[in-house]
C-alpha cells in the first residue's frame, strides 16, 4: 500500500532539515546532523527577540534560521521591542521559549523587566534564554533575574539547538 503524498512530503522535509550545512566564522564547512532532535524539535516554539535599543540583529536572524532548520517553529519579533511587547507576543504565539539576543550591554535591567512582565501575565512557564555579547561576570545576575540559560556568542549551532531542546524536554513539554 502506498503512502499518502502529504506524508511522503513531510518525511522528505524532515530529512532535508535534519542535515544542514553551516559555515563557521572561519568559513569552514561543518556538517550538522540533527536527527536526534528532529522528532522533538518539531513541537518546540521559540520567540526570538531584540530588546531595547540594540540595533544589531544579524545574530538573532542566524539563530532563528538555525532553530528553524532544526524543525522548531520560530517567531522573530524584529528590532527595538520592549519587554512588555515581547511577553505579549510570546503569550499570543503560545511559545515554549523566549530567546533574546543582546549586544547593547543593558542586558541585566532588560531581563529583569522581562521576567517582571512574565510574572505579571502569569507566563513564568515560558523559558528565557539569553545570547549575544554577555560578559561572564553578568551570568550570575542574569540567572538571578530569571534567565534559564545563557548561550555564549561563540556557541555552535548544535549547542544552541540541543540546549533549547533539552530545556523544553526537561519540563516534559515534548
Amino acid at each position: 500500500m502506498s503512502e499518502d503524498p502529504a506524508a511522503l512530503l513531510h518525511k522528505l522535509i524532515l530529512r532535508i532539515s535534519a542535515i544542514s550545512c553551516w559555515r563557521s566564522r572561519r568559513g569552514a564547512k561543518i556538517l550538522l546532523n540533527m536527527t536526534t532532535t528532529e522528532t522533538h524539535a518539531s513541537t518546540i516554539r521559540v520567540l526570538v527577540a531584540k530588546l531595547g535599543l540594540d540595533g544589531h540583529d544579524r545574530g538573532a536572524k542566524v539563530v532563528s534560521r538555525i532553530l528553524r532548520d532544526a524543525g522548531m517553529e520560530v517567531i522573530y519579533t524584529g528590532l527595538y521591542k520592549t519587554p512588555a511587547q515581547v511577553v505579549n507576543a510570546a503569550i499570543q504565539e503560545d511559545v515554549d521559549v523566549i530567546g533574546v539576543s543582546l549586544l547593547s550591554g543593558s542586558h541585566v535591567p532588560l531581563f529583569r523587566e522581562l521576567r517582571k512582565c512574565l510574572r505579571e501575565h502569569q507566563a513564568e512557564h515560558i523559558f528565557v534564554v539569553a545570547g549575544g555579547v554577555i560578559p561572564e561576570q553578568d551570568y550570575e545576575p542574569l540567572r538571578e533575574c530569571g534567565v534559564d540559560v545563557i548561550i555564549p556568542q561563540e556557541a555552535r549551532a548544535e549547542l544552541i539547538v540541543s540546549t533549547i531542546a533539552e530545556l523544553v524536554a526537561a519540563r516534559g513539554r515534548i
